[in-house]
């Protein structure tokens, strides 16, 4: 790995190693790296992508037949830091519950300069983070500006961190609403609250019926929840100039075809995964802009104030390599890994 990129650091490695660093999850863990710090690396990705300087092909679906397991391949390639990446996603068990599922990602990076390997990567951490990242970067470009209400539907991996970042992206909110079905992972989400930002807390929504009060007072709602949620917010329920993020579910796809504006963070990719919102005729609204343009200002976010956006962020990998990248230059940095001479 080279010290070229904005976030060069030095190189730690010998200038011929051709071996593979492996980056478990517990190597990754407890790095040190802020939500602004992350929000910025998600940034420079979409910039540089609208830019022309990566490359980001759509992603490759495999799916069993009787539904049980999907997979994923993706690759990118991030101008900004010269680094190729191939993301793999495997999960297992999709109609079982969250704890008997199994769920594999990893990241493997390619130094486009030296031409030698950087690191592959657990991928957890790095979508744990770059995901509200992008949501935090959406709220930031599309929220009303008078927006000072924000609700997130779900408390997974996903939801966890969407607070800390969205406040990190928009300091005016000043009223913060939770809704979940899990007890343990409402705690998670109000220590992780405090950790970032202590004396903030948030308003625990109790069941469908304050949920569908929450949504009506939200001027910013993220969905991050599992599949298997109750959770549904209609538009109807939506207040004029109301942004909803989808990441995961808890939205009506009432939400997605009557919006007055759909930005997708990929139109290919929504196409792909985004298909449990199409309308009663199996019709999926088309996106009218996508976000890197809209960071870059070459397409139009929010037109108006009184608008009501869908935003769908389903992520894209070159968001994640240069994460990853910025991730593996903190660990090899500490010496961490397990060095493995594959190609030998």
């Amino acid at each position: 790995m080279t010290a070229h990129g904005t976030n060069g650091a030095s190189d730690p490695r010998a200038s011929d190693d051709r071996s593979l660093r492996v980056l478990a999850t517990g190597d990754l863990a407890d790095l040190d790296i802020s939500p602004a710090d992350v929000i910025d690396v998600v940034e420079q990705a979409y910039r540089t992508l609208a830019d022309g300087r990566s490359d980001n092909p759509r992603k490759l679906t495999v799916r069993a037949g009787d539904g049980h397991s999907v997979a994923y391949a993706m690759l990118a390639r991030d101008g900004a830091r010269d680094v190729v990446g191939v993301k793999t996603s495997y999960k297992h068990g999709l109609g079982e519950d969250r704890d008997r599922q199994h769920y594999y990602t990893t990241l493997t990076l390619y130094d486009d300069v030296t031409g030698l390997p950087v690191a592959m990567m657990d991928c957890g951490r790095i979508g744990a983070l770059r995901t509200p990242a992008a949501s935090a970067l959406l709220a930031r470009e599309l929220a009303a500006p008078e927006a000072r209400t924000a609700l997130v539907i779900g408390t997974g991996t996903q939801g966890r961190l969407a607070l800390p970042f969205l406040l990190t992206a928009l300091p005016r909110l000043d009223r913060l609403m939770l809704y979940g079905t899990r007890p343990d992972g409402v705690r998670a989400v109000r220590e992780q609250l405090r950790t970032y930002f202590p004396g903030r807390d948030a308003e625990v929504v109790e069941d469908l019926t304050g949920l569908d009060a929450a949504a009506s007072d939200a001027d910013l709602v993220v969905a991050t929840a599992g599949p298997h949620t109750p959770a549904a917010v209609a538009a109807d329920r939506l207040r004029p100039g109301a942004l909803t993020v989808l990441v995961g579910h808890g939205l009506a796809p009432s939400t997605l075809h009557r919006a007055d504006r759909v930005v997708a963070t990929s139109a290919a990719q929504m196409r792909v995964t985004g298909t449990d919102m199409a309308d009663a005729g199996g019709r999926l609204r088309a996106a009218d802009a996508e976000f890197p343009e809209v960071l870059a200002g070459r397409a139009a976010g929010r037109t108006g104030a009184g608008q009501r956006i869908f935003a769908y962020n389903s992520g894209l990998v070159v968001t994640d390599i240069a994460l990853g990248h910025r991730l593996a230059q903190l660990a090899l940095a500490q010496g961490l890994g397990t060095r493995v001479p594959l190609w030998r």
